[in-house]
C-alpha cells in the first residue's frame, strides 16, 4: 500500500473508532446530553418519564447508527480497502457521508433554532476526514476500471 494509500486508510480509522465511541455513548447515557437540555430549556428530572423514555430511544437509534457505521467503516478498511478493491474507494466515503451528511444537517438545526450549540463540528470534522480519505486514495475507482485493474494496492 502506499503512503497515500496508507494516509487514506488511516483518514478512514479515525472516523471508524470515533463513530464507535460516539455511539457508544449516546447508547449506554442514562440521560440525555447537556446540549439535549439546553436546546429543551429544561432538566432531565424535570421531564416526564414517557418524556425520557422517547428521548432514550431516539439517542440509542443514533447510537446504534454511529456503531454501526464506525463497524463497516472499519471492516471495509481493514479488509477490500487495504486490499485494493476498486469499489471500497468509493463505498467508504459514500457510507460515511450518508450518516454523516444528515447529522450534520441535524445537529445544525437544533444549533440555529433553540438556545443550544450542538455538536455540529464533529459531524464536519467526520465528512472532512472521509473527503480527505478519498483524495489521498492514489487511484480512483473510474482510473481502477478504465486501466482494467481491480485488485490493485492503493
Amino acid at each position: 500500500m502506499t503512503v497515500r494509500g496508507k494516509a487514506a486508510a488511516l483518514s478512514y480509522s479515525i472516523v471508524a473508532l470515533v463513530s464507535i465511541v460516539l455511539g457508544s455513548i449516546y447508547l449506554f447515557s442514562p440521560q440525555f446530553m447537556p446540549y439535549h437540555a439546553a436546546a429543551l430549556g429544561t432538566s432531565w428530572s424535570a421531564l416526564e418519564p414517557e418524556q425520557q423514555t422517547l428521548i432514550l430511544a431516539l439517542m440509542r437509534v443514533g447510537g446504534g447508527g454511529w456503531v454501526a457505521v464506525g463497524l463497516a467503516l472499519a471492516l471495509l478498511v481493514a479488509r477490500p480497502f487495504r486490499q485494493g478493491q476498486a469499489w471500497a474507494v468509493w463505498l467508504i466515503p459514500l457510507l460515511g457521508l450518508v450518516f454523516y451528511l444528515p447529522n450534520l444537517y441535524a445537529t445544525l438545526q437544533v444549533t440555529f433554532t433553540t438556545p443550544a450549540t450542538a455538536p455540529w463540528y464533529g459531524n464536519l470534522a467526520g465528512i472532512v476526514a472521509l473527503l480527505v480519505g478519498y483524495a489521498l486514495c492514489p487511484n480512483s475507482a473510474a482510473v481502477r476500471s478504465a486501466t482494467g485493474t481491480t485488485n490493485s494496492t492503493t
